[in-house]
């Protein structure tokens, strides 16, 4: 069922972003209205249909001059619209980013307003050529004239909504949104209930051992994957398909798209794959979460660019991550395997993480905002409003990294003391909060932090430990000790923590911490 929800998200996505179809739609309902008032007309020719005498526009002649006027009106109007539209488009291109270009093409009043004006254009060329020596269509010109008016409500209407749809709080909260749409529709709905065969890591154990390969045809960005298309390419071969890449992954020909067990089925695979995908040179939100997230990202990278320096966006954009990221925060799990009627795994997709969503939402607005105290408020703010989400270890632990490495970033580049002094509240009470044993990645190296501070140390593979005695994820601490200062002796399942001194005393403690491991989505 989320396949066939999925499907019908897709295409109504590719109806939506262009501006041709509802244009096309309103034309040809234009034609058919001509067609019913054109009948009317004929049959009052005919003396078979009476109309009061406020209908009645005179001779032919006349008729014509009404109906080239309307025409020639509107026509330039049309003009003026398409005028509007693209200037609002370059706008957009420079202020937002290439990619927000999207969201005015797809945006309804736009598309309805050109088809307004497109229609209404027809139609009174419709009724100009139909005007006979003798015949006048009385109904058809009072419709095109009642089609006038309604053009200029919308004209105005138009004005009124370009006017709102380029103030950048509006098109950030439109982004988020749909965002917010792309993650309820991508939620996993649970598992099956009849479920046989291998295991999906049993399953791709055996793919690592000498799978088939399935090769992309062409070039471009996967736009969206059918799976129940793939399922049933895979069951009607016996198969099962392992696709390494997700939508949003950028794939260029002869690349390989799929692995296939047993490899003796993969050229039949190959053969119906092109069914079961679609590529092209943009990307889209039906299946690709992150693009929404990476488009927010960009306005934040905009605005803290040197040439526009507009840090209230940047906190806008910082505002609607943390809505979207609180989301994703408690129980979403996208569908990692998909099997057929008969319960058996027929395709096991690659799914963007949780973890690598945190870090794209964060880590360039964090890099671009170096020396910013009120962005990496902002920020603070936001991790500390996903992590209230949740209370699972492994999903604040992505979030606490964001922190400590912000917090690591005050201290090097915030130089007066009161504004660092703000930050450091901040992450001081996101820390507290969580009560938790943060490890983001660092650089190998050991160091000893003063007698009295938090306890933070750097692991050999790169890890950092931070903690205080007593804390959670602390153990074997020597009776009587009380570390403070601590330097890294080791790293391998857990972190060997050093610690010297302890209330003046010369005396030497170790302790282990758990390894919480750093990374992400290595296909990102």
């Amino acid at each position: 069922m989320a396949g066939i929800v999925l499907e019908s998200d897709r295409r109504r996505e590719a109806l939506r972003t262009n501006l041709w179809f509802v244009p096309t739609v309103e034309v040809l309902a234009a034609v058919g209205l001509f067609a019913i008032t054109y009948a009317l007309d004929r049959a009052v020719y005919r003396g078979e249909l009476g109309i009061p005498n406020w209908v009645t526009f005179g001779t032919p002649d006349s008729a014509r001059q009404v109906l080239t006027a309307i025409a020639a009106a509107i026509i330039t109007v049309v003009g003026v619209v398409f005028s509007i539209t693209i200037v609002a488009l370059t706008l957009a291109s420079t202020q937002f980013g290439p990619r927000m270009l999207r969201t005015f093409i797809r945006d309804r009043g736009t598309q309805v307003t050109l088809g307004t004006f497109v229609a209404s254009f027809v139609y009174a060329t419709a009724a100009l050529v139909s005007i006979g020596s003798e015949f006048v269509p009385h109904i058809s010109i009072t419709v095109s004239i009642a089609s006038m008016v309604l053009d200029l409500a919308v004209l105005i209407f138009f004005i009124n909504h370009i006017a709102n749809a380029i103030q950048l709080p509006n098109v950030i909260a439109e982004i988020a949104g749909e965002v917010s749409v792309a993650i309820e529709s991508q939620r996993d709905r649970g598992p099956v209930d009849a479920q046989f065969g291998p295991s999906a890591d049993e399953l791709l154990a055996q793919l690592a051992t000498g799978g088939g390969e399935v090769r992309v045809t062409g070039s471009g960005y996967l736009r969206y994957i059918r799976y129940e298309q793939l399922v049933k390419i895979a069951t009607e071969a016996h198969a099962v398909i392992h696709l390494p890449y997700r939508p949003g992954h950028f794939l260029t020909e002869g690349q390989v798209v799929a692995t296939v067990w047993p490899p003796e089925v993969a050229d039949r695979v190959a053969e119906n794959f092109s069914r079961g995908h679609v590529a092209g040179p943009t990307r889209s939100l039906t299946q690709d979460i992150s693009f929404g997230i990476d488009q927010l990202v960009e306005i934040a990278l905009r605005a803290l660019s040197p040439a526009v320096n507009d840090t209230f966006t940047a906190m806008t954009c910082i505002d609607w991550l943390g809505d979207c990221l609180s989301r994703i925060a408690v129980s979403w799990e996208p569908t990692p395997v998909h099997r057929c009627k008969d319960g058996y795994i027929r395709v096991i997709a690659t799914q963007v993480s949780y973890e690598r969503l945190v870090q794209r939402a964060f880590e360039k607005i964090r890099q671009a905002g170096v020396g910013m105290p009120a962005v990496m408020i902002r920020m603070l703010d936001a991790l500390s409003q996903i992590a209230d989400r949740t209370t699972d270890p492994e999903r604040r632990r992505p979030l606490l990294e964001q922190a400590v490495m912000i917090e690591r970033s005050a201290r090097a580049t915030v130089p007066e003391p009161a504004d660092l002094e703000d930050v450091l509240r901040r992450y001081q009470a996101l820390a507290e909060s969580q009560d938790a044993v943060s490890a983001p990645e660092l650089p190998a190296a050991a160091g000893v932090v003063d007698a009295g501070e938090r306890a933070q140390a750097v692991g050999e593979r790169g890890f950092r430990v931070q903690g205080e005695q007593g804390r959670d994820g602390l153990r074997q601490v020597e009776a009587g000790a009380q570390p403070e200062p601590a330097i890294v002796q080791g790293a391998d399942e857990t972190v060997r923590v050093q610690a010297e001194g302890g209330n003046g005393a010369q005396q030497r403690v170790v302790v282990e911490v758990p390894l919480l491991g750093a990374g992400g989505d290595q296909l990102g």
